[in-house]
C-alpha cells in the first residue's frame, strides 16, 4: 500500500483525528482577549470604564487604557464571529454528508445560544454576547449556502452601512453627560458594596441611555446586522478551506496579516488618542475588525510553524474546545472577584493588575480544560449544547458519530 506521507505529516500537524487544531487554537487565544477586554467591565462597568476620572486613576491606569482600547478592545470578539461562522459551514457539511437537513440542528442551537444568553444577562453579567449570537444564527441561514464571493461582497456591504451609522453618532448632550455620571458613581457603590439581589435589579432597572423600550427593540433587531460581516467572512474562509493546510497558505497569510494589521491599529490609535470629533466611533467601528482579521491571519501563521506537540498549541486548543464553558466560567469567576457578594474589588485593583488577574484566570482555564478533556472529550456546557442541537441523550448523530468528531463545531459562543 503506497502513501503519500506528505499528506500524512501535514494532516498530523494540523488535526486532531478529523478536528481542525489551528482553528481551535485561534479560537482560545480569541477568549484570552476577550477576558482581557472584558476585565475592563468586570472592574469598572460597560459604561464606567470609558468614565474611568470616576476611579481615581493613576498614570499608569491612563496609558495601560489607551493601550488595551488599540490593541485588545473590539478585535477578539470579531474573531470569535469569524470562527462561529466558519463551524457553521462545518457542521452543514457533516449533517447533509450524512444524510440529515441542517435546519433542525441550527434552530435548536441558536435557541440554546439565546436562551443561555438570556439567563446570562438577567443573573450574571450585563456583558453577554450569546444572545447576540444566537440571533444573527437565524439571519446566517440566510447566507450559508451563498458562494464566497457573495458572502464577501456583502460582508462589504454590511460593514460600509454599518460605519455610515455610527458616523457622527457620538456626540454626547449636556444632560446625558450628567446621567451617565449619576450612574457610575451609583454603579460604583451597588456593584462593589451590593448584594447579589441589588446588584441584579440594577442591572435591570437602571439606564443612563434613558432610551425608550420601543428604541431598545430596534437595537436588538440591528444587533445582528452589526455582527453579521465577521460572521459572514467566516463563512467564506470555511467554503475556500483557508486554514484546511496552513503551511501551503503561509505566503496568503503573511500577506494578509501585513494589510490587517498595521491598517487595524494605525485605526484605532486614531481613534483612541485623538478622540475628540465625528470620525472617533467610526474609525473604532472600521478598525476592530480590520486588526482582528490581522490577527487570525498573523496567528495562523505563527501556529503553522509550530509542531503538533507545541505546549502553547496544545493550551490554546484546550481552551478553544471549551469555548462556552470558559467563557461563562470568566464572568462567574470575575463577577465574584469584584461585586460585593464577593470580594467586592469593583473598581479597585487597576488596570494593570485587572490585566494580570486576566492571564492569571487564563492560565488555571488552560490547566482545568486540559485536565477536563482528557477525562471527558467535552466540556459540560459544549455537551448540552450538543445533546440540544442533535435532539440526543448521547450528543451522537443517529448514524452514531459524535458531534465532537465533526471539523472545527466545537463553538460553544
Amino acid at each position: 500500500m503506497i502513501v503519500n506521507k506528505g499528506v500524512i505529516a501535514v494532516v498530523n500537524a494540523i488535526e486532531t483525528g478529523s478536528r481542525i487544531r489551528i482553528m481551535d487554537a485561534i479560537r482560545g487565544f480569541s477568549l484570552l482577549g476577550i477576558l482581557i477586554a472584558n476585565m475592563l467591565i468586570f472592574q469598572y462597568g460597560i459604561y464606567g470604564k470609558e468614565e474611568m476620572q470616576h476611579f481615581n486613576p493613576t498614570r499608569l491606569d491612563h496609558v495601560m487604557h489607551h493601550g488595551l482600547q488599540i490593541i485588545v478592545e473590539g478585535s477578539f470578539m470579531p474573531i470569535f464571529m469569524f470562527l462561529f461562522g466558519y463551524s457553521l459551514v462545518k457542521l452543514r457539511e457533516s449533517l447533509v454528508a450524512k444524510g440529515h437537513k441542517p435546519a433542525g440542528p441550527f434552530i435548536r442551537r441558536f435557541l440554546m445560544l439565546m436562551g443561555l444568553g438570556l439567563l446570562h444577562s438577567i443573573f450574571l453579567w450585563e456583558g453577554d454576547i450569546l444572545l447576540a449570537y444566537g440571533l444573527a444564527g437565524f439571519c446566517l441561514l440566510l447566507f450559508v449556502k451563498r458562494t464566497p464571493r457573495t458572502l464577501v461582497i456583502w460582508g462589504i456591504i454590511l460593514s460600509v452601512l454599518m460605519a455610515g451609522i455610527s458616523y457622527g453618532s457620538e456626540q454626547k448632550e449636556p444632560k446625558a453627560e450628567q446621567r451617565m455620571q449619576a450612574y457610575v458613581e451609583k454603579s460604583i457603590t451597588v456593584n462593589g458594596e451590593g448584594t447579589y439581589k441589588e446588584i441584579m435589579d440594577f442591572r435591570q432597572k437602571e439606564d443612563p441611555l434613558d432610551l425608550p423600550e420601543a428604541l431598545l427593540f430596534f437595537v436588538l433587531l440591528l444587533m445582528p446586522l452589526i455582527l453579521l460581516p465577521m460572521f459572514l467572512l467566516g463563512i467564506a474562509a470555511a467554503k475556500k478551506q483557508w486554514f484546511h493546510n496552513p503551511k501551503r497558505e503561509r505566503r496568503k497569510y503573511s500577506w494578509a496579516m501585513a494589510i490587517f494589521l498595521p491598517i487595524g491599529l494605525a485605526t484605532k490609535s486614531a481613534a483612541v488618542l485623538l478622540p475628540e470629533g465625528k470620525w472617533n466611533l467610526l474609525l473604532l467601528t472600521a478598525g476592530g475588525p480590520l486588526l482582528a482579521l490581522g490577527y487570525i491571519f498573523g496567528l495562523a501563521l505563527l501556529l503553522s510553524y509550530l509542531s503538533k506537540s507545541s505546549k502553547i498549541i496544545m493550551a490554546f486548543e484546550a481552551v478553544g474546545r471549551m469555548s462556552m464553558t470558559n467563557y461563562l466560567m470568566q464572568t462567574v469567576i470575575s463577577t465574584t472577584i469584584f461585586y460585593g457578594y464577593g470580594l467586592g474589588w469593583f473598581g479597585k485593583i487597576g488596570v494593570l493588575n485587572g490585566l494580570l488577574l486576566a492571564l492569571l484566570i487564563y492560565a488555571l482555564q488552560a490547566v482545568v480544560s486540559s485536565w477536563v478533556l482528557r477525562r471527558f472529550k467535552n466540556g459540560p456546557f459544549e455537551r448540552l449544547l450538543r445533546m440540544w442541537t442533535y435532539w440526543s441523550f448521547s450528543g451522537k448523530t443517529r448514524s452514531g458519530r459524535k458531534l465532537s468528531d465533526t471539523p472545527g463545531v466545537n463553538t460553544g459562543a
